[in-house]
């Protein structure tokens, strides 16, 4: 054994890994090790020991050979990273940020595999500290990995997103070395969406996120001509979706996947989320005729088993959200893929065909703004009637509320709070005496956050008060403390909006350009109270300050609220269930006769370019300015005819123009006061 050179050793361990015998790998890396203290590669030799002893299930052996190996050569890098992992995986998570924080310690010298080290090591920390909700210092871990590489677009996403779910305005700032390009750039087209309410940011960034997340799979399926034929007698219906249990999408789902029509359509569910078990995913489980888990698959094997599942129309209901399998329908594995529900905006890909929308969500005369075909339902959201609400009516002292005065709430997530509208909300206030605004609660440096700029704009702090967590029976209940909830903008409510109606709160909403702007627009007409959607942030703050200072105006919407409940648009289930039905057969018959739309990708690195250099000029969304930034690339770059804003010779194409949602929204988007 000690003539055995580490060259050899590490080829002999190899063999016997492949052949499944990683006991032996094992016992042949030990006793090496014992033959061989003096080996100057000894360090190496132990690091693969416990990659061994981990891969095969002796955790603590592995932790206890790495820090082994970290005292004999304290600058070898590696052992950190994996010492860290292991740590966090065996529930030790600050240890294992104090291991890789170590080891940033440890590389003063700039190299190419020190950097690369560093890196890693940031980003391990940061994503650990995120999950443990510790967000300040993970923001300020990933900063320090941005500062060293700009170009992270994980990295980023994620420090974004925290600046976003604490309130810190504004979200982009850039510094040294780091541009506000280089940071608007590589968001993710979720935060794009809560950001900016531009839809054509929102095509060409969803596009590049794409191509930066799907690399080029192994197989992609095909071949489904031999299909195109009549349509079988129970077209067979996927849904992804890592959220079919107690999430938002799962409680809206409930009732229409029991709604189905089961002597038209076999409807198949593969799960990709959390592993728990709670009464939501069991009463979907019991909904649907086929239910896979498909969380330990990888891609390739996720989409095999559906193709040979042979799922008709495969419908993502994840889209850019978290725990989502895009890369299960770039693998193409059903002749129809479709967008709905999960994203509120298009996929930018050449795989999903279609995109379910309504005429509010996707007004006609926007469809360039999407790269799939729109197919319009009554309302595109579905709600459950049938879910459950805490019989007991909530103390206001419960949810931190004062006994007297007018409630304003949001209870949408703290991420989609922009500095506009929270100064606006500010000017209600000011507007309506003995008011409050009542906010979910966040963490307790985001909710003092939040005090202080009230403070600031001249509110006392204790008119911004925090509810409580709750359970979902609970939460809904409280809903009847609110006298009217205050959408947000650009992302508006969506589930909350409903929620908030369905217990008789009316919901005040500023509609815009953008697909998630719009939603609770939709909801609200739906609703049956159209006159709670305002076009303008003057209007939205007037109308709050009127309802808020008219005796009986709310009474009045709170009243017809529950007396439209049963019988209003929103939550007409079976309504929406047929409209989707029949919007699934118009698929399988464009499909089956050579029809199936084709995605348009033309131009969109284009379209990103101007509306990156756009937003980082604190310009808003301006079809003039994106023309006059488009034709200065063709003037270099001839750019090809689209179906969006350019086509012959850069002129303005008729498939999308500067509509409006209704009749009365003639306000263009320049005359905006919120970005």
């Amino acid at each position: 054994m000690a003539q055995i050179s580490i060259a050899d050793l590490f080829r002999s361990a190899e063999v016997l890994e492949k052949a499944g015998n990683g006991a032996e790998a094992i016992d042949l890396y030990k006793k090496w090790i014992a033959y061989n203290p003096g080996d100057a590669n000894l360090h190496a030799a132990m690091f693969n020991y416990a990659v061994v002893m981990a891969r095969f299930g002796d955790a603590a052996g592995a932790i206890n050979v790495l820090r082994d190996c970290i005292r004999l050569k304290p600058d070898f890098l590696q052992p950190y990273i994996n010492l860290g992992r292991l740590l966090e995986d065996s529930g030790l998570a600050g240890n294992a940020i104090g291991q890789w924080l170590d080891l940033v310690k440890r590389m003063p010298e700039l190299n190419g595999e020190n950097l690369r080290h560093k890196l890693l090591a940031l980003q391990q920390a940061g994503r650990v500290l995120e999950t443990h909700h510790l967000d300040i210092a993970a923001e300020d871990v990933l900063r320090q990995s941005i500062d060293l590489k700009p170009n992270q677009p994980e990295v980023v996403q994620h420090w974004v997103a925290l600046r976003q779910k604490q309130c810190k305005w504004p979200v982009i700032t850039p510094w040294e070395g780091v541009s506000a390009q280089d940071l608007i750039g590589q968001i993710s087209p979720l935060t794009a969406a809560v950001m900016y309410d531009d839809p054509v940011f929102q095509i060409a960034r969803s596009w590049h996120y794409a191509k930066d997340l799907i690399k080029l799979p192994g197989k992609v399926y095909g071949g489904f001509e031999d299909r195109q034929t009549e349509r079988p007698r129970r077209l067979k219906i996927g849904y992804v979706s890592s959220d079919l249990r107690e999430h938002a999408v799962g409680f809206g789902l409930s009732e229409a996947l029991e709604l189905h029509d089961k002597s038209r359509f076999d409807i198949h569910a593969f799960y990709c989320g959390i592993a728990n078990d709670d009464a939501t995913k069991q009463r979907i489980k019991a909904s649907v005729e086929h239910w896979t888990d498909i969380r330990a698959m990888d891609d390739d094997a996720a989409a095999a088993l559906i193709n040979e599942a042979e799922i008709d129309i495969l419908i993502d209901l994840n889209g850019y959200t978290r725990d989502a399998r895009t890369p299960i329908f770039a693998r193409k594995p059903a002749p129809i893929q479709v967008n709905w529900y999960g994203f509120p905006g298009t996929m930018g890909t050449p795989f999903y065909h279609y995109i379910i929308g309504d005429e509010t969500v996707i007004p006609h005369g926007q469809e360039g703004y999407f790269t799939e075909k729109v197919l319009r339902v009554p309302v595109y959201q579905p709600n459950d009637r049938k879910r459950k609400v805490a019989a007991e009516f909530p103390k206001r002292a419960a949810e931190n509320l004062p006994e007297n005065g007018f409630v304003f709430c949001c209870l949408n997530g703290a991420q989609k709070i922009t500095e506009p509208m929270f100064v606006a909300w500010m000017d209600i206030l000011r507007g309506v005496e003995d008011s409050v605004l009542w906010l979910l609660d966040t963490s307790q440096e985001t909710n003092e956050r939040l005090r202080q700029i009230a403070s600031q704009h001249g509110i006392e702090p204790q008119s911004i008060c925090f509810a409580p967590k709750r359970p979902n029976a609970q939460h809904l209940a409280r809903y009847q403390l609110a006298d009217l909830f205050l959408d947000t903008f650009p992302y508006g409510a969506h589930t909350t909006a409903s929620d908030a109606m369905w217990m008789g709160t009316p919901v005040l909403t500023m509609p815009g350009e953008s697909f998630a702007s719009r939603v609770c627009a939709s909801l609200v007409r739906a609703a049956g109270v159209p006159e709670l959607i305002t076009h303008s942030l003057e209007a939205y703050v007037a109308e709050a300050i009127r309802l808020g200072t008219t005796p009986g105006a709310v009474a009045t919407l709170k009243e017809r609220l529950r007396a439209n409940r049963d019988t209003s648009v929103l939550f007409d289930t079976a309504k929406l269930v047929s409209s989707l039905e029949q919007a699934y057969d118009t698929m399988w018959s464009e499909f089956s006769s050579g029809q199936l739309p084709q995605p348009d990708l033309r131009n969109l690195e284009s379209y990103e370019q101007v509306a990156v250099e756009m937003i980082a000029k604190g310009e808003g969304f301006d079809l003039a300015a994106y023309h006059k930034g488009l034709s200065a690339i063709d003037a270099l770059y001839p750019l090809i005819p689209d179906n969006r804003l350019w086509s012959v010779q850069g002129q303005s194409h008729t498939t999308v123009q500067d509509a409006r949602l209704y009749e009365n929204d003639a306000l263009a988007s320049s005359q905006r006061k919120v970005a």
